[in-house]
C-alpha cells in the first residue's frame, strides 16, 4: 500500500471534525406515544473518534462546537467518558432560542415496523463553525496520524464544507492521512442549494481525501458517479455492484487510494444480513456474511469505519482490517445508543470467527 501512515508516536493517532448532537431514543415505542426518553451523544464524525478511543485504544480528538448551557454540560461529560479530547469553539446560549446544540429523534422500530428518524437542527451552534475557527497548527503540533471529517456536517451550512477543506490542507502539512464518509442526506442538503450544490461541494471534499467511505448509493447520489444497471432480484450484499462504481471514482478522483462501505439487507427492523467490502489500490476484500439480531442500527457504519481505521494504523493485513471493521459494526447494533461498548477482544474474537457461544 502506497499510504504512508505515520509510525511511532504522535499525540492524536485521530482527530474528527464535526457536530456533535443528542438523540433523544425512546425505544421501540413511537415517539407520539413515547413517556420516556434515552440520552445518547452522538455525531457521525464524533462516534468514528469515540469508537477509536473506548473500544480500540488509541489516542483521539474532536473539533466541534460547544454551547454553554446545561445540554452543552451533559455532553462535554459523555465526550470525557469516551476519552476523546475536545477542541471546542465555544458559543453562548441566549437562554430562549440558542445556539443549540443540535438534536435527532430515534426510535428502534420493531419486527415489520421500521426506526423513524427526524431532526431538530434549527440554529445549530455547528452549522455557525467557520474558517479560522481552530487553530490547527496548535492542535497538530504534536502530531497526528489520520483526519476525519463527512458529509452530514459539510451540509450543515455555507461555512461547514470550506472549514472541512481547511481541516484537511492543515492535516495533510502535518503528515496524516485523510478520509471522508460521504455519508449523502437529501433532506440537509436541501436547505443549502439542494442535491446539485451538494454533489459540487462534496466532489471538491473528494479530490483532497485518501481514504473514501460511503455505500453506493453515496457514490451516485453524493458525487454523480453513475452506476451499472441492477435487477431487481439482485441481493443488496452483492459486492460487485460496488466494485464497478469504483473504477469510475479512482477514475475522476485519482488521489484516493482506499474505498470502504458496509453491505446491508434488511429483512425486518431486527433481522439483517451484514457485510462489508474493502478496496485498497486495485485490491479487492469481501468479508463474510452474517445475520444480526439488531438492537439499535444506529451508528453501525460508524463502527465499522473505526475498525477499518484502527486496522490501518495498527498495520494490520488489509483482510483483517475489514474484518476489523465488519465485526466491530456488527457488535455496535447490538448494543443500545451510537457509540461502541464492545472491547478490542470481542471485536478480534468475531473477526476471526467467533460465535455468540455463552463465555464463562
Amino acid at each position: 500500500m502506497s499510504l504512508n501512515i505515520r509510525k511511532g508516536q504522535a499525540e492524536l493517532d485521530f482527530l474528527s471534525l464535526g457536530a456533535v448532537v443528542y438523540r433523544l431514543d425512546p425505544g421501540i415505542i413511537p415517539f407520539r406515544k413515547a413517556r420516556n426518553l434515552e440520552i445518547h451523544v452522538s455525531g457521525g464524525e464524533y462516534n468514528v473518534a469515540a469508537n477509536l478511543s473506548d473500544c480500540f485504544g488509541l489516542k483521539t480528538g474532536i473539533a466541534t462546537a460547544m454551547v454553554r448551557y446545561p445540554i452543552g454540560e451533559l455532553v462535554q461529560m459523555r465526550i470525557r467518558e469516551t476519552g476523546v479530547t475536545p477542541f471546542y469553539k465555544w458559543f453562548e446560549h441566549d437562554g430562549v432560542r440558542g445556539p443549540n446544540i443540535a438534536n435527532t429523534f430515534s426510535d428502534r422500530g420493531y419486527g415489520v415496523r421500521p426506526p423513524v428518524v427526524f431532526y431538530n437542527r434549527c440554529n445549530e451552534a455547528g452549522s455557525m463553525l467557520k474558517v479560522g475557527d481552530f487553530d490547527w497548527t496548535k492542535m497538530m503540533a504534536g502530531g497526528v496520524k489520520w483526519f476525519h471529517s463527512g458529509g452530514i456536517f459539510a451540509s450543515l451550512s455555507e461555512t461547514t464544507a470550506p472549514l472541512i477543506l481547511e481541516g484537511m490542507k492543515a492535516a495533510r502539512a502535518a503528515g496524516a492521512i485523510v478520509s471522508f464518509d460521504l455519508n449523502y442526506r437529501a433532506k440537509l442538503w436541501a436547505s443549502v442549494g439542494g442535491h446539485k450544490n451538494g454533489v459540487k461541494i462534496l466532489r471538491e471534499i473528494a479530490a483532497n481525501v485518501d481514504c473514501l467511505i460511503g455505500n453506493e448509493e453515496d457514490l451516485q447520489m453524493g458525487l454523480g458517479i453513475k452506476g451499472p444497471e441492477v435487477a431487481s432480484h439482485k441481493s443488496k450484499l452483492d459486492p460487485e455492484t460496488f466494485f464497478k462504481m469504483i473504477d469510475g471514482v479512482v477514475a475522476e478522483f485519482p488521489n484516493i487510494k482506499i474505498v470502504a462501505t458496509t453491505l446491508r439487507e434488511v429483512h425486518s427492523a431486527n433481522r439483517h444480513d451484514w457485510a462489508a467490502v474493502l478496496w485498497v489500490e486495485g485490491e479487492k476484500f469481501v468479508s463474510p456474511t452474517c445475520q444480526l439480531d439488531v438492537v439499535d442500527r444506529i451508528g453501525g457504519g460508524d463502527g465499522f469505519a473505526a475498525g477499518v481505521i484502527f486496522g490501518l494504523i495498527d498495520g494490520r493485513p488489509l483482510e483483517q482490517c475489514l474484518r476489523l471493521g465488519w465485526a466491530h459494526g456488527a457488535l455496535l447494533t447490538t448494543f443500545p445508543g451510537d457509540v461502541t461498548m464492545a472491547r478490542l477482544s470481542e471485536v478480534e474474537a468475531l473477526a476471526k470467527g467467533g460465535s455468540a457461544r455463552v463465555q464463562r
